[in-house]
């Protein structure tokens, strides 16, 4: 049985993706179930994170959000029996790599998944759902006529997240880096049949660099600003400073919080965000705040178990009733993973990419 691992010799050096022929599993233990896996998401391995968190080894398992058959039980496991199919993803600390036939998870990393849901789009939404959630319920409450300004909405997480906003019935502006993503935003409606409204009031084309975001979004609220942001990225320096063609398409700071509203919240997905003096003023003087969006959190920590369990069967149910509709590439095969898995660590995918078994 072959499983993907990545491996990096020294920092800064680029990952290499290998095939390793695994061993045969160990016993199940009390609490395990072991998985036939039929489809697996791939997603970006934050190398910073695993070190900090003295998680680094030579070869590290590849492929984390998994859906799948159950096969056994352990003693103990009380949620699943053989034959129940799962969904779920698995800990950061986990030795197993889910592009794996067959893998070993604990009961408490694991839902049940919805029949009418397909292995692709379970193992593709749990990720994306997951820090929806985090941003959107935890660190902050879309709720009706409240305003969200989704960044990069056409993305896999821009997407999910604005579909849960709008559901929570809060008015959804997003950002827009290219003619094509401009135009699947619009396309975007409510899964209820009859209803032509789309879930973007308004989409910004940030693409020719033209558009004051911060004046849109504050014509778009009369002057009052947005409740909610939710940054893909932030320009922390002037112009002149930033480097890639992408950075050149994100807001800057400054006009981030131009754009919040009394009170406002804005979560941001930018770990080295700094504030000067000026800036915490106006924050102050609006009472708005900043949320980091560390997804992790749930599984870095058991002491919330039960509510990442709980989101993680709500994704499952938006999923099952079309409330969520993620933004999917064409299933990849087994023997592709490892070309895939260059393409997500060089952030050039603009769709999930899933490994289908």
């Amino acid at each position: 049985m072959k499983a993907l691992y990545c491996q990096q010799n020294s920092p800064g050096e680029e990952m290499t993706f290998v095939f390793q022929e695994r061993e045969n599993l160990p016993p199940t233990r009390d609490n395990d179930v072991k998985v036939q896996v039929r489809a697996c998401a791939l997603s970006w391995i934050d190398t910073k994170l695993l070190s900090e968190i003295k998680l680094e080894k030579e070869l590290l398992p590849v492929g984390r959000e998994i859906s799948g058959v159950v096969l056994e039980v352990g003693r103990k496991v009380t949620f699943f029996q053989p034959d129940d199919e799962v969904v779920g993803i698995l800990p950061l600390d986990s030795e197993e790599s889910g592009l794996c036939e067959v893998i070993l998870v604990h009961e408490h990393y694991l839902v049940r998944k919805p029949e009418k849901v397909c292995w692709v789009e379970a193992a593709g939404t749990v990720r994306d759902g997951v820090r929806a959630y985090t941003a959107l319920h935890y660190l902050s409450q879309a709720s009706p006529g409240k305003t969200v300004l989704v960044m990069d909405g056409a993305s896999p997480f821009g997407t999910i997240a604005i579909q849960l906003a709008q559901h929570r019935g809060a008015k959804v502006i997003s950002t827009a880096y290219s003619l094509e993503d401009k135009q699947y935003l619009e396309r975007l409606r409510p899964p209820v049949e009859g209803i032509r409204q789309p879930l973007v009031a308004r989409v910004i084309d940030v693409s020719n660099g033209k558009i004051d975001v911060a004046e849109s979004c504050l014509e778009e609220t009369g002057g009052l600003g947005v409740d909610i942001v939710l940054d893909a990225g932030v320009k922390l320096y002037s112009a002149e400073d930033e480097s890639t063609s992408k950075s050149q398409l994100l807001p800057h700071k400054h006009d981030i919080i131009t754009l919040l509203g009394v009170g406002g919240h804005w979560i941001t997905t930018e770990k080295n965000l700094q504030m000067d003096p000026p800036d915490s003023h106006t924050l102050f003087l609006k009472g708005a705040t900043i949320s980091f969006l560390n997804d992790e959190i749930w599984n870095l920590s058991n002491l919330q178990q039960g509510k990442y369990l709980s989101i993680l069967e709500d994704i499952m149910e938006k999923l099952s009733s079309s409330i969520f509709r993620p933004q999917l590439d064409e299933p990849i095969p087994l023997y592709e993973a490892k070309v895939s898995m260059e393409i997500v660590q060089k952030n050039q995918a603009r769709k999930r990419q899933v490994i289908q078994f």
